[in-house]
């Protein structure tokens, strides 16, 4: 596809960026990436502010000739795509991940997932967010990380371990359920694969790693290429905390069985997030226990792809 495109983010929101990727690889296109931020009065009052203009932004460049497509995601970004929007006189079709939190008029497409109450006749539905996993970039991350993951025996669980957060706490005592439930099942033949965020904190990591000390458990140390979407390319079973939209996204995008471990904490948001999933059949609570089940793997980033073909008529 001849199209240009221009990826619209907020500098240092590499999840958010990964949305916009997503929808991106799924129409096939190589966009440029821009990494944006706002000067004052813009920075304290966008969205909400308006009125933008080519001085309204720092970091990369806004400036003509404007792409065909621009895949926006994120506050600051809002106010970068509806600029771009007018400027272009009306010519680049923009298309918002997330719920704005202002109108949605300005904008070409709108792709909010089920969990937020936006609605309206640019406004699609996804069941949670967009991302980069796609057959293809599970086979890539199977044949990239086959050195390092193969030799571990099945069943191989993979574990994304988030942490604290706005709506989320991760207790010692959880990390330590959690690690005894984990190290269970490694005592009954399983291989871990396990990656931890910076917000999981020290003290936990530290209480992951001496709990599964012993045990046939991989833990990424955070050097070398990150092995994430090779965990999930090699697991037959995925555990992931339900602090993360994105990594319950990834997750339920693979086609396999997927326990989501619960946290002290939650929102109104991540609350309709997971009830929609269990209810689905998507995810399942973990439990200390993994057996196989089947689900419809979501498909989000594929369906934006697909309204904006539908609406550019391409």
């Amino acid at each position: 596809m001849t199209m240009k495109c221009w990826i619209i983010t907020e500098s240092g929101l590499i999840g958010t960026e990964n949305q916009c990727l997503g929808v991106a690889e799924a129409l096939g296109i190589t966009p440029i990436v821009k990494r944006i931020g706002l000067r004052q009065p813009w920075k304290i009052f966008s969205p909400y502010l308006g009125l933008e203009n080519q001085n309204s932004f720092t970091g990369d460049s806004l400036t003509a000739p404007f792409p065909d497509l621009v895949i926006a995601a994120g506050r600051k970004a809002i106010a970068a795509a509806r600029y771009i929007k007018k400027a272009s006189n009306g010519k680049t079709f923009v298309t918002l991940l997330q719920d704005p939190r202002v109108s949605p008029r300005p904008f070409d497409l709108v792709a909010v997932p089920a969990h937020d109450n936006l609605r309206g006749p640019n406004v699609i539905v996804t069941q949670a967010t967009p991302n980069r996993v796609f057959t293809a970039s599970l086979h890539a991350a199977h044949d990239k990380f086959a050195g390092l993951l193969s030799h571990l025996p099945g069943p191989r669980v993979a574990v994304l371990i988030g942490g604290n957060s706005k709506s989320y706490t991760l207790t010692p005592e959880i990390m330590t359920d959690l690690a005894n439930d984990l190290r269970k099942l490694a005592g009954h033949g399983a291989s871990l694969m396990v990656t931890a965020s910076r917000r999981t904190g020290e003290h936990n990591r530290l209480i992951l790693e001496n709990t599964l000390n012993g045990t046939n458990a991989l833990i990424w140390d955070g050097t070398g290429d990150n092995p994430y979407y090779g965990f999930l390319a090699w697991a037959n079973y995925i555990v992931v905390t339900a602090d993360s939209a994105s990594m319950l996204s990834e997750a339920a995008t693979t086609g396999k069985p997927v326990y989501m471990v619960p946290l002290t904490g939650g929102s109104a948001r991540f609350d309709k997030l997971h009830a929609n999933l269990l209810n689905a059949g998507v995810i399942q609570t973990f439990r200390g226990k993994l057996e196989p089940y089947n689900y419809t793997p979501l498909q989000d980033a594929a369906m934006v792809a697909k309204e904006i073909r539908k609406r550019l008529k391409i």
